[in-house]
């Protein structure tokens, strides 16, 4: 009898627990030595969007072979907003990240998955663990992230020796910094914490260095096969550069070769020069790259241009804030304005709009300072740890 052909594309509905080991870590490993179908892991989503997303992308279709032989996985790339799209990650960028990871980092070591594999950082601390010939200490999620749960996960950890990695995304790094005591001693125990996802605010970062812990801040996207630019500095083996209005374009090995049945895009975004971001950046005085913002989060309010990450920063600098994140408003006068969702330290005590504009004025100028400040006991998050700005918008009114 003829054998059943191996369907080039599976998708699997990203597990959490003890699910990430029986499941998911050998049907990765599978992928990446090439003796397995490529894999499409899917984060928790509505029943709509997943539909759309397999439709779009369509996994299991023998008719629509992947673009290139030697894609292990393909991630998704959209929320619940947006036309889908899968980055085709290679086998061979996925080794050229872990190698130069686990160099820039120490050394090999075991480390402790506390995001969904369903988004790429996630998915990275598996295939990481499995390059280092190690599995991860997995943290069950079904609860959400827990201090308790993560002193206890690091503590199971630590007892297999070793170096000892984990990633965050800043919303946990946060909570861990309120929740003291063995949360600190825990976090202070790896020798690195990877922070990504979303920008983390340098007050926050100071404290968590305070704290002792080993923060090193990433930058980077699916395309990319998650942070490849580590404290400013590439992954050995990658660049960057920036066109001349500022947009980041990133280049190296750890490139997708694409998108999933997406030519057109895949040539408007992948070139000679590398992969153009959606991202505004800066190179500082020591080389260093500087991300400024999205493209797409920039305000231009009475005619002057308002970078969005530059309002969140300077705001979350003041002490009575805990999280901020800056989004725009239409205004009849101004065209639009920069509104500020703040979460208070203290909610019987939140900071006024008049002292948060003069700090963020004295930081970015005036045309950043806020115009409107709403008050919020968290900030809207999507499951891949950014702030949800399509929330935010409709936010207090």
């Amino acid at each position: 009898m003829p054998q059943p052909s191996v369907p080039p594309l599976t998708a699997l509905p990203a597990p959490t627990g003890a699910d990430v080991l029986r499941t998911f870590l050998p049907a990765l490993a599978a992928a990446l030595d090439g003796a397995g179908p490529a894999l499409l892991p899917l984060p928790p989503m509505p029943a709509a969007t997943r539909a759309r997303v397999e439709s779009a992308l369509r996994p299991d279709d023998q008719s629509a072979p992947l673009e290139h032989d030697d894609v292990a996985v393909v991630v998704t790339t959209s929320g619940s907003t947006g036309a889908p799209k899968g980055a085709l990650l290679r086998r061979s960028a996925l080794q050229a990240s872990g190698i130069a990871t686990e160099q820039r980092l120490g050394g090999p070591g075991h480390w402790l998955l506390a995001l969904g594999v369903g988004h790429v950082a996630g998915l990275q601390v598996v295939a990481r663990s499995l390059l280092a010939g190690t599995e991860p200490e997995v943290l069950d999620l079904d609860a959400g992230f827990t201090p308790g749960a993560f002193v206890a996960a690091t503590g199971r950890l630590h007892r297999r020796g070793g170096r000892a990695y984990t990633s965050l995304v800043p919303t946990q790094l946060a909570r861990l910094l309120e929740a003291g005591g063995a949360a600190l001693e825990a976090l202070a125990a790896y020798d690195a914490v990877l922070v990504g996802g979303a920008a983390a605010p340098a007050a926050l970062l100071e404290r968590a260095r305070s704290a002792g812990a080993r923060v090193v801040t990433t930058y980077g996207m699916s395309e990319t096969c998650g942070g490849c630019v580590y404290d400013g500095v590439p992954l050995d083996g990658v660049g960057f550069e920036l066109e001349p209005d500022g947009r980041v374009v990133l280049s190296g090995p750890v490139l997708a070769a694409g998108y999933r049945l997406r030519p057109d895009l895949t040539a408007e975004r992948f070139g000679e020069r590398g992969f153009r971001t959606d991202d505004l950046g800066e190179r500082a005085t020591d080389g260093r790259l500087r991300v400024l913002g999205r493209v797409d989060d920039v305000v231009i309010s009475g005619g002057e241009k308002v970078a969005l990450a530059a309002v969140e920063v300077a705001a979350s600098g003041h002490p009575g804030v805990r999280a901020a994140a800056a989004f725009a408003r239409p205004d009849p006068e101004w065209g639009e304005r920069v509104a500020l969702a703040v979460v208070p330290a203290d909610p019987a005590d939140p900071p006024a709009l008049a002292d948060l504009r003069a700090v963020v004025r004295a930081a970015a100028g005036r045309a950043a300072a806020p115009r409107e400040l709403v008050l919020l006991p968290a900030l809207p998050m999507l499951a891949s740890g950014k702030v949800d700005r399509l929330a935010l918008r409709t936010a207090g009114s």
